[in-house]
């Protein structure tokens, strides 16, 4: 379920790329989840041609699905198959992390590759012909730059930075007799293995692993050029929809055989969630600890085990010490400080010195993590005293009593009582009263921090914050709207001061809107 802040945050950032009449339908499809096509007419009140037009846009920048299911008809009608649309909130959020991802690319591949990724991004998803056809035009070499695309291609395909598009309207079969049975017995099989229709359609939409990051040779015809050109006709920075998807859904479809490709965002996520790690443990532990820990993440991208969230793929210590001598500053590290390295970040030592592998807890290092950011949110907010109350009952394993919070932080207990009552109406911590029964009636108050409503409410925060930064930007712009048109040699005296200021003013939030976006990563991608 997307908080409503977070509703607000993606329809904005749709309504920034892509117009306000494509923001409309992404709110209905945000508000009131999937819907078919004559319900999004209906809540929109747009035309039937406008609902099918924003669809189109939609899909082809992967911020819509499509999927068909089959609906029972009526007294003796046919079941008929109906086409479903669904938000794909994080694909839409990810707009906000684009230059990020262009930066990994840039450091890890160079400049052609840059360029053809930013294309992608810019785009939505783009046919192998369509991109080679871009980058000629930009390089203004014609042919003899045909291969330098397809390496620099090949390149971002084989760093999984590029994959190819789901498929645009998968099929989802009716449940089986034996499944609908399972369902209404309730059987703990069935409520284990049981998955929204959206996770079920999104699991039909991905391609096969082996084809996932699949190039086929020899695709480039001449023959196709021209059509494919019909897609390439937006320009950067204006609203991005494409004149030849007005007619139906079905049209994203019309050649089988041409595959298209996107931006992997889950391949940037990962990579984003390690260097956050890493980070993290140079600064709680030591600087060892997150050479160790690089290492051991880095073996486990090139690992052929499908990388799990919650720990990193199991490693040798011979291994792990190979890729730390690599690094810089583990050169001098010897396997001794390696495990104890590895006994810092959690690491059990194997019972067996034959087999002696080690994996990472990630996920214990990412809630480390949140709990810092949210302590530091309240230091900030509530000062130094709700500071210390709070990171008593974050590491906190029971309920603690409002004396026993008092005394162990040092404040007043008429202060804590306020402090935590503010706390608790800013949905920061959860009370509870307990009356204990007796010759003498007493009343106690219980305090508690419940980290998974917690996480949810600072994210919603977190969305407000990010808005609230957007919106300033585009304020800022519009009211100097006149000094960013005027060339930049006529902007002087006063003229140059205005834009000097507004210079300072958007590097400033631009920054904070990047460093917002870190904790928002921390909070609901990792």
């Amino acid at each position: 379920m997307v908080s409503p802040h977070g509703i607000k945050l993606a329809v904005y950032l749709i309504s920034s790329y892509f117009g306000d009449l494509n923001a409309k339908v992404c709110d209905c499809l945000l508000r009131r989840g999937t819907q078919p096509l004559s319900q999004i007419v209906h809540f929109t009140e747009l035309s039937r041609e406008n609902v099918k037009s924003c669809l189109l846009v939609l899909i082809h920048h992967n911020c819509v699905q499509a999927f068909a299911v089959e609906q029972k008809g009526g007294f003796g009608e046919a079941p008929r198959v109906i086409t479903q649309y669904m938000a794909l909130f994080d694909n839409i959020i990810h707009k906000l992390r684009f230059s990020k991802f262009i930066e990994i690319v840039s450091e890890e591949l160079g400049k052609e590759c840059e360029e053809i990724f930013e294309g992608l991004l810019q785009h939505g998803r783009l046919s192998l012909n369509q991109i080679i056809d871009r980058y000629k035009q930009s390089s203004n070499q014609g042919d003899s730059s045909a291969d330098a695309a397809r390496d620099s291609f090949n390149s971002l395909v084989k760093a999984r930075f590029v994959e190819r598009c789901p498929a645009p309207e998968p099929f989802l079969k009716p449940p089986s007799e034996e499944e609908t049975a399972a369902k209404k017995r309730g059987a703990k099989s069935a409520k284990i293995q049981a998955q929204t229709m959206e996770q079920q359609a999104l699991a039909a939409a991905a391609p096969m692993e082996s084809l996932r990051f699949l190039v086929e040779t020899d695709t480039w015809d001449d023959s196709v050029e021209k059509t494919d050109k019909k897609t390439m006709d937006v320009t950067c920075g204006t609203k991005r929809k494409q004149d030849n998807l007005e007619s139906n859904t079905e049209l994203l479809a019309t050649d089988e055989t041409k595959v298209l490709w996107r931006a992997n965002f889950e391949e940037f996520i990962r990579r984003l969630r390690h260097k956050a790690c890493v980070a993290n443990v140079k600064v709680c532990v030591n600087n060892d600890a997150a050479i160790v820990l690089a290492a051991a993440l880095e073996l486990s991208r090139h690992s052929e085990t499908k990388l799990r969230i919650d720990n990193s793929v199991p490693q040798s210590i011979n291994a792990i010490y190979d890729e730390v001598i690599k690094r810089e500053g583990g050169l001098g590290m010897d396997l001794e400080r390696i495990r104890a390295s590895l006994n810092e970040l959690g690491c059990e030592a194997p019972l067996m010195a034959i087999d002696e592998t080690y994996s990472v807890d990630l996920k214990s290092i990412i809630e480390q993590a949140r709990i810092e950011e949210v302590e530091s949110l309240v230091l900030k907010r509530y000062g130094k005293e709700a500071y210390r109350m709070f990171r008593l009952l974050s590491k906190a394993d029971r309920l603690l009593e409002t004396d026993k919070i008092s005394d162990t932080t040092f404040v007043e207990k008429k202060d804590a009582v306020k402090i935590l009552c503010k706390l608790w109406k800013d949905d920061y911590l959860e009370m509870k009263k307990v009356i204990t029964q007796g010759a003498r009636q007493s009343e106690f108050i219980l305090w508690k921090i419940n980290k998974q409503s917690l996480w949810k409410h600072v994210l919603d925060e977190m969305y407000h914050a990010a808005l609230n930064l957007r919106l300033r930007i585009a304020n800022e712009r519009e009211q100097e709207k006149e000094i960013l048109q005027m060339p930049r040699e006529k902007l002087l005296g006063g003229l140059s001061d205005r834009y000097t200021r507004l210079r300072k003013i958007w590097i400033t939030l631009e920054s904070c809107l990047m460093n917002l976006d870190d904790a928002l990563m921390l909070f609901h991608d990792f």
